[in-house]
């Protein structure tokens, strides 16, 4: 069963957005992972969870949960927590496909 991994992102700084952006597909790939789709939002049909609006989305897949959750919390990922933190608002979840 491979994990997807869905990040929701609310950009604030679009400078800041770029630098991450060039950045975490590096710690992706570490822990074998691959980015299968970037998009943005063209439209929302339902809201029914109150759920913030947000510009952009991404779709990341993983072999398993683990390597999902060794990626984000390894030491590569978390050392781009800085300028995430001040290039976007990010809700990131995953599912099991």
């Amino acid at each position: 069963m491979s994990i997807k991994v869905i990040g929701l992102i609310k950009v604030q700084d679009e400078l800041a957005f770029e630098e991450y952006r060039g950045q975490v597909s590096q710690t992706i790939e570490l822990y074998k992972g691959k980015v299968l789709t970037r998009g943005v939002r063209s439209k929302t049909f339902w809201n029914q969870l109150n759920c913030e609006e947000f510009d952009d989305f991404v779709e990341i897949e993983f072999k398993s949960q683990a390597a999902a959750h060794n990626w984000v919390n390894g030491p590569e990922y978390q050392a781009l927590l800085q300028v995430r933190t001040k290039a976007m608002k990010l809700t990131l979840f995953s599912v099991a496909t």
